[in-house]
């Protein structure tokens, strides 16, 4: 049979979706890239925040339709939004066949194979030895951890889920290794709060040793890893970033807010003097590290005076990317019931203020770029044929910008070349081959 597959949300989710088709893989279906073809259809959902909850729920009403005008069967939703509402889906979506909820992925074989009607339904499990990498040939993200043990009183994923539990640095090393044999160059470590790794079953944060150990890695170009939170950034994490060759100087601290009071509603670890100063650190040792971080804006009880003190704060700190949420009140955290609610349009407003101070402070870094030599690598060209599509060390895929360099010479995708900057957009570079 013919397999489709839609993956939703968060790379972490991206990565549960790449088990579940190296799976049907092993078991001999084709996997096809256009719904109209797929016999099974397979969404993988993400039921973060109302926005999340809002696209899954048009993506299964969108691909139902592949019952009445394609050669769609089967219909499976699985993931984040099956945990948290299984129950109400399966009254509200009964065009889906199976609802598999995260904590039955270690069924899910069993499910599908009972769905199809095989008399003696056999299980298997999701295996990252036959996982199957969906980002093109030189980039995969790796999984160190599962859950979040933070517990923001905003958040939902520690009910979704899980506690944070750390996968053993043995096998992460193995499923590196496997990754580069198959050519992958760039391996980006994921988990809901990468600095906690190890903390669970080993005592102390592991992340710089996993990290010098993933640099040994003979083949691997680049490692990234995304989502440290700022309390558990610590010297040893900094410096094995300055002195590593492999490790992009590139930092995502996830920080939500500046003002005192809301982080401590939060739940937050962190206060705005150690926040300012960690920043002022890190830059101090590594002069050329891209920093980012995300924001909530509209969170219960923010003052016009703490969305202010937020807005100075990204004003004069100047991070090089950064993203903001509008508040979402999520059902089930603590934060849902606190009192002082922002109203919808008030969020969005505070949103879209930062954001283009954000665009504009984005394209006066980049200017400052303009005239430097840099290393990129090449994943695609325009439609026009114009130029490459390329990033580099500056540019996680689809979180921040590209560089597009100008198309004078023949270059193949996961080609690594030298370039030197000309002119930028908002939030893109514009390059020549150096």
């Amino acid at each position: 049979m013919k397999v489709g597959f839609i993956s939703l949300g968060c790379s972490k989710n991206l990565v549960d979706t790449e088990l579940c088709i190296g799976l049907f893989k092993k078991h001999k279906y084709e996997i096809v890239s256009k719904p109209e073809e797929a016999e099974i259809i397979i969404i993988n959902t993400c039921g973060f925040i109302e926005s999340a909850k809002e696209e899954a729920i048009n993506t299964i009403l969108e691909m139902s339709e592949y019952k009445k005008i394609g050669k769609c069967k089967y219909l499976i939703a699985m993931g984040c939004l099956v945990k948290r509402y299984k129950n109400e889906l399966r009254k509200a979506l009964p065009e889906v066949d199976l609802w598999v909820s995260i904590d039955e992925y270690d069924r899910l074989w069993y499910k599908i194979e009972e769905l199809l009607q095989n008399k003696k339904p056999k299980n298997d499990k999701l295996d990252y030895k036959i996982r199957t990498i969906t980002t093109g040939k030189t980039t995969a993200y790796l999984k160190i951890a599962e859950g979040c043990s933070n517990y923001c009183t905003y958040c939902a994923i520690p009910m979704i889920r899980g506690k944070f539990i750390s996968r053993p640095i043995e096998e992460i090393l193995d499923e590196a290794k496997m990754l580069v044999q198959n050519g992958i160059k760039e391996i980006i470590v994921i988990a809901q709060d990468t600095t906690k790794y190890g903390v669970d079953i080993y005592g102390e944060s592991k992340l710089s040793i996993l990290l010098q150990e993933l640099e040994k890695i003979s083949g691997l170009k680049w490692i990234r890893f995304l989502y440290a939170y700022p309390e558990s950034i610590d010297k040893f994490l900094i410096e094995t970033v300055k002195n590593s060759k492999k490790i992009c100087h590139y930092f995502d601290i996830p920080i939500q807010h500046i003002e005192n009071n809301i982080l401590k509603k939060m739940n937050r670890k962190s206060n705005e003097k150690q926040i300012k100063k960690l920043i002022n650190y890190i830059r101090t040792e590594i002069p050329d590290v891209i920093l980012r971080t995300s924001l909530i804006v509209g969170f219960p009880g923010e003052t016009k005076e703490n969305f202010n003190e937020l807005y100075e704060f990204v004003l004069n700190t100047r991070f090089d990317k950064l993203g903001v949420f509008a508040y979402s009140k999520e059902e089930g955290t603590p934060a849902a019931g606190f009192k002082g609610q922002i109203h919808p349009m008030t969020k969005k407003s505070r949103r879209n203020k930062i954001m283009k101070l954000q665009q504009k402070i984005s394209k006066e870094k980049l200017e400052e770029k303009i005239g430097n030599k840099f290393e990129a690598l090449i994943e695609g060209k325009t439609l026009d044929n114009k130029y490459y599509i390329s990033r580099t060390y500056m540019d996680v895929p689809d979180m921040d910008g590209v560089c597009l360099i100008k198309n004078t010479k023949k270059l193949n995708n996961g080609e690594f070349v030298t370039c030197i900057m000309t002119d930028v957009l908002e939030y893109d570079l514009i390059a020549d081959l150096a």
